[in-house]
């Protein structure tokens, strides 16, 4: 038996991989824990029982740091970094020491943005692999912005004289023993990252916990159905991209059923037209939009034929998976770069988040349902996401790096690479 130390940040999307493939190791024997800064998240996505480690470190978007909504581009990486990953790393990092003492993991498996992870395990000699849970990052996504490239060296630089070995020379968002990417080529593109420590396993998906309630008998199967979700860390920005989302579906009630994602309350009291809902207390007194604060998503995406998304890593693959095409209007961060990916896999239809109107929200809409090549390109995907593995490939990598032994017998198969 080995054990695995899975350091992560409070971001539902970079732990939600993790769940799985920790699910997948315990069925073969091993044990795992979580160090992150926030353990009730942890404990929600994974179960209550899961073993977490508790650490220092900030919430992205909130308290007086919470990013302006409008930030875009090189000023949003360098506020991410500044504001949130860098402190993260540096308030993180005395717990995962902790941690590791403590638990005596025989590998971390660290999340690209918990760069206190690999730094820490680094310094105490612990084998330690990367959990790319975005493909954004396995592309050279700054090659056109030198300046900025340099900016970012000197950041890591800088955290690790802080909470690393200065003597080291790792890259602590790319592991020289295991990077495992949660992605494909057939989505990250041929561009992609490259290496013998390098593994695209695909996405790793697993059931996870869902609050019961969700009218299931309301979906009208004689319609095609829409999903619209912004993930969990936009409320602050979606409202005007929501309320325009809403106004296009309505516009196809007659052979389009919707139901959209509004964690934050912004449409409440409006039906697209002005005259409120028809019974706030009943949401599914409409037949044609349900609006709620958040769905059983892995499940909703077996039952609808197009989602409407930021771009987020984990919503894309989830869809991707099920073979359903997007309309992606990323907003910030990686969600850019994984538009971008979307769209030249020819799996779904690029909107601008903060300009798009009724009308070409619905036209993007119209095209994913119903021009042929996107669902096609959708279902080619997701046929590569199984193949490659997911959390069973991912497990098999794990354990082959803290069992040498392992790794010197077995000869990885076609579909663990």
């Amino acid at each position: 038996m080995s054990r695995f130390l899975f350091v992560v940040p409070p971001l539902v999307g970079h732990i939600n991989p993790t769940v799985g493939v920790a699910a997948e190791l315990a069925a073969r024997g091993h044990e795992s824990a979580w160090a992150c800064a926030d353990p009730a998240l942890v404990r929600r996505l994974a179960g209550d029982g899961v073993r977490v480690y508790p650490c220092a470190g900030p919430m992205l978007g909130s308290g007086d740091d919470s990013r302006p909504p409008d930030l875009r581009g090189p000023e949003a990486l360098k506020f991410l970094w500044e504001r949130f990953l860098v402190p993260l790393a540096v308030e993180m990092a005395p717990g995962v020491e902790a941690a590791v003492a403590e638990f005596a993991p025989d590998t971390v498996v660290a999340d690209q943005q918990t760069l206190a992870g690999g730094l820490v395990a680094e310094r105490l000699g612990v084998p330690w692999a990367t959990s790319a849970t975005t493909s954004a990052e396995l592309t050279d996504a700054l090659a056109g912005l030198p300046k900025v490239r340099r900016w970012l060296e000197d950041e890591l630089h800088a955290l690790r004289v802080r909470v690393g070995d200065p003597a080291g020379s790792a890259d602590p968002r790319f592991s020289p023993h295991l990077v495992l990417a949660f992605s494909t080529r057939e989505l990250a593109g041929p561009e992609a990252l490259e290496g013998e420590s390098v593994h695209w396993v695909g996405p790793s998906i697993a059931p996870r916990p869902a609050a019961p309630g969700f009218p299931w008998e309301w979906l009208d199967p004689s319609r095609d159905r829409v999903l619209v979700t912004l993930g969990t860390a936009n409320t602050d920005v979606g409202g005007r991209f929501l309320a325009e989302c809403l106004t296009a579906l309505r516009a196809r009630a007659d052979r389009v059923q919707s139901v959209i994602v509004d964690p934050g309350g912004t449409l409440a009291g409006s039906d697209g037209t002005g005259h409120g809902s028809p019974d706030p207390g009943n949401p599914t007194d409409d037949k044609d939009v349900l609006i709620v604060p958040s769905v059983p998503q892995l499940p909703l995406l077996e039952r609808v034929d197009a989602v409407v998304s930021h771009a987020g890593h984990n919503t894309v693959c989830e869809a991707l998976w099920h073979g359903v095409p997007l309309v992606v209007a990323p907003i910030r961060d990686d969600q850019p770069v994984i538009a971008g990916q979307v769209t030249a896999a020819g799996a779904g239809v690029r909107v601008r988040f903060g300009r798009v109107t009724a009308a070409k929200l619905g036209a993007a809409i119209d095209a994913v349902l119903h021009e042929p090549e996107h669902r096609a390109a959708a279902g080619r995907i997701g046929t590569a996401f199984r193949a490659a593995g997911g959390s069973g490939a991912a497990a098999t990598h794990l354990e082959r790096l803290a069992c040498p032994s392992l790794q010197r017998l077995a000869r990885p198969s076609k579909e663990d690479q």
